[in-house]
């Protein structure tokens, strides 16, 4: 696969190895207090590529494209993707690359950190960032590399938790508790994870959720964005199962469909960045337009 890289050493890596090895592994321990939401997530990898290329295709048509999958899990994004594509599957767990499906030839496999992505310019046509952005401790640095490497008029499919929304106020998406979607890092480490997740108070990748207004002010130099609320969730009412996995959010769904108010819910759903975006919308799916 022809993919422009910094330096030999990486280009080695980038074809048939890994440039680092950092494993955490809660993620696969039954007694976990998240493992059944994790493993639900993991589950339907699949499913959540194929709702990522909606949306990207009601954009442009993600065929022959040279694409980035920043950060990509079990590696369903790029499955899905890989049919008519050239991929990387780019994640800083080793474990999870190896655990990834080998069998599509489209896709290359790099470990690595998001703050240092080891290809050249204008490398890529999509950069993929599913859940991924909250769990990046120096944006602005993941910005540049992304307007660095990205194509011009080149697209980020971004989705990440909405801290503001209403919904994640009640039950945080990564801990499921009330209220730690509102606080930054060094207060979810300091009170919450002292008292409640002891075993992950040493984790690098703590999460930190972003508001609609944050997205906009890291990105708003040159880029392009545009919110895709009102497509997720018609995909939701129509059954896709890729979009949510927690018990809480599943739980709303099964209220929606009992009480029958999904026609009024995709009427009242919208793209602009106002009320609804701003402080209910559970997830922000966005796509990002280089434009400079």
């Amino acid at each position: 696969m022809e993919i422009k890289t910094k330096n030999k050493k990486l280009k080695i890596a980038a074809k048939s190895g890994f440039t680092s090895d950092k494993k955490n592994t809660a993620w696969l321990t039954p007694e976990h207090p998240n493992f059944e939401r994790w493993k639900r997530a993991r589950d339907l990898s699949a499913d959540r590529g194929k709702f990522v290329k909606t949306i990207v295709d009601k954009h442009i048509k993600s065929r022959n494209f040279t694409i980035l999958d920043l950060g990509s899990g079990e590696g369903g994004t790029c499955r899905v993707f890989s049919k008519e594509n050239k991929i990387i599957s780019f994640d800083i767990n080793l474990l999870r690359l190896q655990r990834q499906n080998n069998a599509e030839r489209n896709i290359f496999k790099v470990n690595g950190n998001a703050l240092h992505i080891p290809f050249k310019k204008n490398s890529f046509d999509l950069v993929i960032l599913q859940d991924v952005i909250e769990h990046i401790s120096f944006i602005p640095v993941l910005v540049n590399e992304l307007k660095a490497i990205l194509k011009q008029n080149g697209l980020i499919y971004l989705s990440t938790p909405n801290r503001f929304s209403l919904f994640n106020l009640i039950a945080d998406p990564h801990w499921g508790f009330p209220v730690v979607s509102f606080f930054r890092r060094k207060t979810i480490k300091k009170y919450f994870l002292k008292y409640f997740r002891k075993n992950e108070i040493s984790r690098s990748d703590i999460p930190e959720l972003l508001s609609l207004e944050d997205i906009r002010k890291y990105f708003k130099n040159y880029f392009e964005l545009k919110l895709e609320t009102r497509h997720s969730v018609a995909m939701l009412l129509e059954g896709n199962k890729g979009i949510i996995w927690s018990n809480f959010h599943l739980n709303i769904l099964k209220f929606i469909k009992y009480t029958k108010i999904g026609k009024m819910l995709l009427f009242f759903s919208n793209n602009k960045p106002a009320i609804i975006n701003n402080f209910f919308t559970p997830t922000f799916y966005l796509i990002i337009r280089k434009i400079k």
